[in-house]
């Protein structure tokens, strides 16, 4: 069979025969706004479910609860130790150094260094363990999603943009990436550090952990506040970002019809308006997003002079009071705060990639393609006797695409679909290869339903080549053994000369070798599609399915295409979607399809004397002698 890309139905979104491109990702980044977490401020893309989300990411980490528990132990310990090298602190300040003790000041010192060095150790141990299990769990929900698009049917990938699927794969799975390697631990060890932090300081001194967290309610009403008025401008900036980025895309494809009608003025007029729309909106977004950091700053230094001002009156008026308590509640206020902060924020960064995953989620349970039915048929060769009897197919209920369709194919003969764009002519393709299922009526191959044979089976005696071909970043003779891997050099050769591709093959330095820019961008539009033609020969199809595969070449170009594939259709059974209509005078029934109907079928012969349909088809092609009307015109118009 040829290249299973090349197989994917042309029309977008249910509308048969629309030719369309996906749309891209917008050029900024991943939908929902800036990267997870960013700046305080920034527009978070919110799940749906958080919960439910949270625990089928943690059904993923199950398999690594041992360097789970590693990790989380790490942490306790760490906050612990850290809560004991700040009370010796203020102790070795009471004790050691007011009282002129260098042997306790040492001694202090070296079990600080202890605690601080089993810290770092353990902090690194917990940071290898958490990317470790991160890294396991992304790759294995990479895997599922590769394993999941090959078991996807084709109308969701119609249905759904490549872009958006790319974004998924990619920017969804790495914001999946920054929650599990990071977010998730730092949101653990905050919370653990401020509720220990805060009970330990409670225990040290009751009214000096009120002097300390006497500013937070100040400093979260304020970081709320100044947060809502920076999301504001953030949604603004991304829409009016999205706008520059569309406008500059748009015009540097367009570039040769903005040169050629002159435009170049009214192009940078443009920009420079847009530009200037962004340029506001973003620097009252980043001033508010900016201030954020000096509040905080001045809040926490007031937090301070607060602590020691409580802390030296009590001393003064003698209650309980050192100045070690008072400098380890310093530090203390700044180790509550610090976490606080960090806890907004990495929450944040959590709900974006628990957004990220639910959108990763949702490919994971699209249901799979049908199944094949129980023992299903497994036919070594195939005739190529193809019959559809009252065929009737929708893409959306109630909006009929093809009806009553009867069509009778011998094996061997060329059957030629024929009619307006939209008519269904790519849908009965769509149904041959089995990328949709038919809502009535019945498909037999040599006598055997469709739908009990083995698709696989199925779609390995056929081949298609479209007028679109798809070609992999690789060898020109990887690219033609796709159509059969176990394939030799020397029949990859000889499939090339049969498509008239090896003329062309040769005269490109390394020839056979030479590797292919991103989809076969390198070589001109004819040649793609004769490396195509190589391919279906080499696999050698008992069906073949040509799909208006000569509709965007020369007249040049075309004769050795033409001659190519009358190479591969000898001995099969094709079906030729062509508007060119000189490509099939010579096939053996001509179907006629218009509003999802057969309202002609025949020989060219028989249906040029009819002077129906298809007559007034060719007529508007050709003239009473044969000629392109199309010459005609490009000939007045030079």
């Amino acid at each position: 069979m040829s290249d299973p890309r090349e197989n994917r139905p042309p029309h977008v979104g249910g509308r048969p025969d629309e030719k369309k491109e996906h749309n891209q990702m917008p050029m900024g980044g991943r939908p929902g706004g800036g990267p997870p977490g960013g700046r305080p401020g920034m527009p978070i893309e919110k799940p749906k479910d958080a919960k439910k989300t949270f625990h089928r990411l943690i059904s993923y980490m199950k398999p690594f609860w041992f360097q789970l528990v590693i990790a989380i132990l790490s942490i306790i310990i760490i906050t612990a130790g850290n809560l004991v090298a700040i009370k010796m602190i203020g102790d070795t300040l009471d004790t050691h150094i007011a009282n002129f003790d260098p042997a306790g000041l040492l001694r202090a010192c070296l079990i600080m260094l202890a605690i601080y060095g089993m810290n770092s150790f353990l902090t690194w141990l917990q940071s290898y363990l958490m990317l470790w299990v991160g890294q396991e769990v992304v790759a294995k929900i990479r895997g599922e999603l590769a394993d999941k698009f090959q078991k996807l049917p084709l109308k969701y990938f119609d249905q759904n943009s490549a872009g958006d699927l790319m974004s998924r794969v990619t920017n969804d799975v790495d914001s999946i990436s920054t929650s599990l390697n990071t977010s998730i631990s730092q949101v653990f060890q905050s919370a653990i550090s401020v509720i220990s932090t805060l009970a330990f300081m409670l225990y040290l001194s009751i009214p000096l952990t009120i002097a300390s967290v006497v500013c937070i309610p100040l400093m979260f009403f304020l970081t709320r506040f100044i947060a809502g008025k920076s999301r504001k401008f953030y949604k603004e900036k991304q829409d009016k970002l999205g706008r520059l980025n569309g406008h500059i895309e748009e015009y540097i494809s367009g570039q040769k019809v903005v040169k050629v009608f002159c435009k170049e003025d009214d192009v940078k007029k443009e920009f420079a308006v847009l530009n200037d729309d962004l340029l506001g909106v973003g620097i009252k977004a980043e001033i508010f997003s900016g201030v954020i950091g000096p509040i905080m700053g001045t809040i926490n230094n007031i937090t301070y002079a607060i602590i020691v001002v409580t802390g030296g009156l009590m001393m003064i008026y003698g209650f309980p009071m050192t100045l070690g308590t008072i400098s380890n509640f310093i530090i203390y206020a700044k180790q509550i705060t610090r976490p606080i902060n960090e806890l907004a924020n990495q929450i944040n960064s959590m709900m974006s990639a628990f957004a990220g995953a639910e959108r990763v989620f949702e490919v994971l349970d699209v249901e799979d393609e049908p199944e094949d039915v129980k023992d299903a048929v497994i036919l070594k060769d195939i005739r190529g006797d193809v019959v559809l009897e009252g065929v009737n197919f929708a893409y959306e209920p109630g909006r009929p695409i093809l009806k009553n369709i009867n069509l009778y194919a011998n094996a061997g003969q060329t059957i030629a679909l024929v009619g307006p764009t939209g008519a269904g002519k790519t849908t009965i393709i769509n149904l041959l290869t089995r990328f949709y299922d038919i809502e009535s009526g019945k498909i037999t191959i040599d006598g055997v339903d469709l739908y009990d044979l083995q698709k696989a089976n199925l779609r390995s005696h056929i081949g298609i080549v479209l007028q679109d071909t798809y070609l992999f970043t690789s060898t020109i003779k990887e690219n033609i053994r796709y159509g059969r891997l176990d394939a030799t050099d020397a029949e990859i050769k000889e499939a090339a000369k049969l498509a008239n591709a090896h003329e062309f093959i040769k005269h490109i330095p390394k020839g056979y070798d030479s590797v292919l820019a991103d989809g076969g961008s390198n070589l001109s539009h004819g040649q793609r599609q004769m490396i195509a033609i190589a391919r279906a020969i080499l696999a050698n199809p008992s069906i073949l399915i040509l799909d208006e595969a000569t509709s965007s070449v020369d007249t040049q170009t075309e004769a050795k295409i033409q001659g190519a594939m009358n190479n591969l259709m000898k001995g099969r059974t094709n079906f030729v979607i062509a508007h060119r209509l000189s490509t099939i005078k010579d096939a053996d029934l001509i179907a006629v399809i218009n509003g999802g109907e057969i309202i002609e079928r025949g020989t060219h012969n028989t249906l040029m004397e009819k002077q129906g349909f298809y007559y007034n088809l060719y007529s508007s092609q050709f003239d009473e002698d044969g000629h392109s009307n199309m010459k005609k015109i490009q000939g007045e118009s030079e």
